[in-house]
């Protein structure tokens, strides 16, 4: 491609890398270049961190026949793109005599021009990159038509070291590809990090982030560039596929070849909270190859929640909800069902679990005689639900969405093999809380929750006149003391300290512990907190550690 002045065009591209598709992966790279090639005219295409393989990508690492993939995918790469003018920086497992590096390697006219090795590995929350990756020890350059341009990944930015040395090597920007997941607070935080970097060396930055969901997490692209003084140059916006370029001369500032449009504004936390839902939701279904998801509908605000984030992600037309009513439903939950179905347009079947609950109880007549009903009872109503949805989802490979929230998880208000049964959890990482916030949100977008679902004592209605309040402090004080406990570790001492009755909070610690069982069977949900349940968390299930 001829360059037509000193500027050096380099494109950003937000795609969604599936993991373990190695071969398609490396198509989406071909196809990215050669695309932000002749609309932008880009000579450098950056892409998201591991984008090769897909992040993260866990045991695929140890593979043994995965560094010859990698390198097969690499040389086709390279070929394509050969007589292209378009340079590409692509993420991928570097395997070098041995060894394995979490890197990127620099692509220029059917060569390796530069090989980049990230430098620090995250090794908490979610991380574990210490298990499959050795460190880089060098800092990178590399030149392009006479530009410095310095080379960095990920959690390299969240030090000042790595992009320090950088700019002592001489480049004059840096570019910093991405697998950042998503949580409520982190896109601010990775733009004050970007920027206390970009303050310190005086280069400006691009920051290419990986876009969508993988199992329990969700990335959420938010891809930036940040000019020598702290100014955003350009910002792609978030939860979808995007791309753009800028226009870079040394000793002058990064300029968008094109705006994106619209321009992105800042997103308010409940939005974006209710995006990542819907994407992880999406991806899961369409990556994992099921053809719609059934959903158990209550008449109450969770279930309400998860047929509108399915209707969303996913179209109505492979949602189907499932009304399963027993002698403790009341009127006006079957009532509100209806209309959450048909404010969303989604079929809705009905069927009763009377006979199922009659016939569980006849053949356990025997061995119960003479003892009292108690939640035994309210759990065979559970499950016989959850048996009647899995088989709805196994005749039409489809799954089933599991309706509880991180509330009822980390207390154990829930019931295994019961609503605890489906193939994935929307609102495993939502507090009962953020579900109310959540379903006004959705609710100013277009119709989909009744209120009186919003405004109603809630209810698991498996016992007469039965309400959550019963057996648990109000959502209202339960949130915060667990908020405190599996997000901030806090003691019991200090937060009966911040005002909160030291018994409840007891009482609420003794519950969470003795759930892990529960949690550790749990289907997976996508993290949208700072911490959730899951692979960030991992508490022993026998233990007599008190909290």
């Amino acid at each position: 491609m001829q360059q037509t002045d000193c500027s050096l065009k380099i494109g950003l591209a937000q795609v969604d890398a599936v993991v373990g598709d190695i071969e398609g992966n490396a198509r989406r790279v071909v196809a990215g270049a050669r695309d932000l090639g002749a609309r932008y005219g880009a000579r450098l295409v950056v892409f998201p961190e591991l984008c090769l393989l897909g992040y993260p990508p866990d045991d695929l690492l140890l593979r043994p026949d995965l560094p010859g993939r990698i390198d097969t995918a690499v040389a086709r790469i390279a070929a394509d793109l050969q007589a292209s003018g378009v340079a590409v920086l692509v993420g991928l497992p570097l395997f070098e005599q041995g060894t394995c590096y979490n890197g990127g390697v620099l692509l220029d006219a059917g060569e390796r021009v530069a090989v980049v090795r990230k430098r620090c590995l995250p090794n908490y929350g979610v991380f574990d990159e210490k298990r499959y990756f050795s460190a880089g020890d060098s800092a990178v350059t590399a030149a392009i038509d006479g530009h410095t341009v310095g080379l960095m990944i990920c959690e390299d930015i969240w030090q000042p070291e790595p992009a320090a040395d950088l700019a002592a090597a001489g480049a004059g920007l840096i570019v910093c590809p991405n697998a950042s997941p998503y949580h409520c607070d982190k896109a601010a935080e990775r733009l004050a990090v970007a920027r206390r970097r970009v303050h310190e060396t005086g280069c400006p930055l691009i920051y290419v982030n990986q876009i969508g969901g993988q199992d329990d997490l969700v990335f959420d692209g938010d891809s930036f560039a940040i000019d020598a003084d702290g100014h955003e140059a350009i910002h792609l916006p978030a939860f979808v596929e995007a791309d753009a370029a800028l226009s870079w001369r040394v000793g002058s500032r990064l300029q968008a070849v094109e705006p994106v449009s619209p321009s992105p504004q800042p997103m308010p936390q409940t939005e974006s909270i209710y995006r990542a839902l819907t994407l992880g939701l999406r991806d899961y279904v369409i990556k994992n190859g099921f053809e719609g998801v059934f959903v158990g509908l209550s008449g109450g605000i969770d279930s309400a929640l998860v047929l509108a984030v399915a209707a969303d992600a996913l179209g109505p037309e492979r949602v189907t909800a499932v009304r399963m009513p027993s002698r403790y439903t009341a009127r006006m939950s079957l009532d509100d069902a209806v209309e959450e179905a048909e404010l969303l347009g989604v079929r809705c079947e009905t069927l009763s679990i009377e006979p199922a609950y009659e016939a569980f109880l006849e053949i356990l007549s025997g061995p119960f005689e003479g003892m009292a009903a108690d939640t035994t009872e309210e759990n065979i109503q559970a499950r016989s639900r959850g048996l009647l949805l899995m088989a709805l989802a196994n005749k039409h490979n489809a799954i089933v969405l599991a309706t509880g929230n991180k509330s009822e998880m980390a207390v154990g208000y829930a019931t295994l093999y019961g609503d605890m049964a489906g193939g994935f959890a929307p609102l495993k990482d939502v507090s009962k809380t953020r579900v109310y916030a959540l379903a006004r949100w959705r609710n100013g977008q277009s119709p989909a929750i009744p209120e009186r679902v919003l405004t109603r004592e809630p209810s698991a209605e498996l016992a007469a006149d039965q309400a959550d309040s019963d057996s648990l402090p109000p959502y209202d004080m339960l949130d915060p003391i667990l908020e405190a406990l599996v997000e901030r570790d806090e003691s019991v001492e200090d937060i009966a300290a911040a005002g909160f009755e030291p018994e409840t909070v007891r009482r609420v610690a003794r519950m969470l512990v003795k759930s892990e069982y529960k949690r550790r069977q749990a289907a997976p949900g996508p993290k949208v907190s700072p911490r959730a349940f899951g692979r960030e968390r991992r508490y022993p299930i026998t233990s007599r550690y008190s909290m």
